[in-house]
């Protein structure tokens, strides 16, 4: 199944006025409403760009290597613009007239950036001729490119806007109303930039060309001004690497979940969707199937604290038996065949964390807001073992060799990163900065630590925060990416391997009633 039967699409195009100024010069002839048109970088031959009034689309021709990396060789269609802005368009790459076959990676771009330079940091909306379309993105000047993107069928229409530093990706495949799926991003371009079309071949000794429909350019209103949001939640995978920073959309759904749990040997993702334990099928390429609800044989009230053990034969939920009661750990045969098994007993509820390597023993903690500590436990029952006796103690992980246990706590004034030894003793503070750092998870090699990290002063819930890994060796912490999340964004295992992480971004969108029209320009 492809990624776009699970998209959303309860969302319709958002058509929004304002009274943020589009237009520096006025409209050149020949290219519609756009005022200038320039090759980015290397371009041989120049490239060129047309419009026909009567069919309403722009034409564009180009060669260039890519829009990627450090640097962008493409050509574009553009005008200068300030505010709250959004361009539609509806890409299509005609029939090749060369003697051999076109890129996969020719791409038709609907882009806003800070320059012309070829370093310039930018966004765009990016359909491939493959099919792939992509929101990506450059954070700065000759930083290296990364992007979100969609294993699909190439859609009819796109939309990219611009709200404030929050830029999203909007697409309808069918002629459905425009829709979001997923791909949104955080980045600060100052005023006034550029917006526009692009194309490039992906080929430097091939020109290509690529056609541009029923294009919208819009100012948009403040979202304030409108008073009234929707919350969309989106799972993804991402690469750790700086040179290759890419992140696949598997799921995206208006509503609130939690907990991306990827599943040993890596063919599923596991989610908590509101009340619910789903798994989800992970495609290849890279995509996310039909969700399917986890049968949690008759247990109720089942919190996002889950988990399924190395040796892939359970999946620890923290549920009760009754509403009401308090929430304890129970084992369910992965299979789906058996009777939960209860693992931990008393008055305060317990919430499971993590496994052993060995998948003998699971980390839970008990506790609350003020004060919770972290606990293990055989999987057959018998005695508790408390690791832990001061302030907040949460989010334990085994490292792969089950010699430490990683977590995080409040004891030194504010929340950072930990690890002790299985039995609680040689504790070592590992991050100390003034960011709150939580949800320490370990590489199967036991090399890099990925954690999320929230700005000073940040109150408790969604908000802005960042997936950020730090090498085991030398303690270097780098961020691998900003976006919007809570402690539900990475759920007690988010590895898939050495090099991809799977979490949960959060965005707030305008709903599509609110949606009004008062500038549309070339439908």
């Amino acid at each position: 199944m492809r990624v776009h039967r699970s998209i959303s699409k309860a969302c319709a195009a958002l058509i929004l006025s304002g009274a943020a100024m589009l237009a520096v010069n006025a409209p050149a002839a020949g290219i519609g409403d756009f005022t200038g048109q320039s090759d980015v970088g290397s371009v041989v031959p120049p490239g060129t760009a047309r419009y026909d009034a009567g069919r309403q689309v722009y034409t564009l021709t180009a060669a260039g290597a890519n829009t990627w990396y450090h640097v962008d060789d493409f050509h574009f269609l553009w005008r200068r613009a300030a505010g709250d802005v959004a361009l539609t368009a509806a890409v299509s790459f005609p029939q090749p007239t060369y003697d051999h076959a076109p890129n996969p990676h020719r791409k038709g771009l609907l882009m806003i950036r800070q320059s012309l330079d070829s370093g310039s940091a930018y966004v765009d909306a990016a359909p491939h001729g493959s099919g792939l379309t992509a929101l990506q993105y450059r954070r700065e000047r000759g930083a290296n490119s990364a992007d979100i993107e969609l294993n699909i069928d190439l859609p009819r229409t796109v939309r990219l806007e611009k709200r404030g530093d929050t830029f999203t990706m909007y697409l309808s495949m069918h002629g459905e109303p425009l829709h979001p799926v997923g791909a949104s991003v955080q980045l600060h371009l100052r005023e006034p930039f550029y917006v526009g079309l692009g194309a490039v071949s992906h080929d430097v000794d091939t020109t290509d060309t690529v056609e541009f429909a029923g294009v919208s350019l819009q100012t948009l209103p403040p979202v304030r001004a409108r008073g009234r949001i929707v919350r969309y939640s989106t799972l993804q995978t991402i690469q750790i690497e700086d040179q290759f920073r890419r992140s696949m959309m598997i799921r995206t759904s208006a509503g609130y979940f939690t907990s991306a749990n990827w599943a040993p040997g890596g063919k599923s993702i596991y989610l908590y969707d509101r009340g619910r334990i789903e798994r989800i099928p992970y495609l290849t390429p890279e995509a996310g199937g039909e969700p399917q609800a986890v049968d949690t044989a008759g247990l109720t009230d089942c919190a996002g604290d889950f988990g399924l053990s190395p040796d892939g034969q359970w999946l620890a939920v923290s549920c009760t038996m009754r509403h009401g009661a308090p929430h304890v750990v129970f084992l369910l045969p992965v299979a789906g065949s058996g009777s939960p098994r209860q693992v931990t007993t008393g008055a305060a509820s317990s919430y499971f964390h993590a496994w052993s390597p060995d998948s003998r023993t699971i980390a839970f903690t008990r506790g609350h807001d003020l004060a919770a500590d972290i606990y293990t436990i055989a999987i057959g029952g018998g005695e508790e073992r408390r690791l832990t006796r001061d302030t907040v103690n949460d989010d334990p992980s085994y490292t792969p060799d089950g010699q430490w246990i990683y977590f995080d706590s409040s004891r030194s004034g504010s929340t950072q990163l930990w690890r002790m030894r299985p039995d609680g003793s040689a504790a070592e503070q590992l991050t100390d900065d003034d960011h709150v750092n939580t949800s320490p998870q370990i590489a199967p090699d036991g090399r890099t630590l990925v954690f999320v990290s929230y700005p000073p002063g940040r109150q408790a819930g969604m908000g802005p925060a960042a997936l950020k890994v730090m090498a085991a060796g030398d303690g270097l912490i780098r961020t691998v990416v900003d976006f919007q999340g809570d402690r539900g964004s990475l759920g007690s295992y988010a590895w898939g391997d050495n090099n991809h992480v799977a979490f949960v971004s959060y965005r707030d969108l305008p709903p599509d009633d609110d949606a009004t029209h008062i500038r549309r320009t070339n439908q």
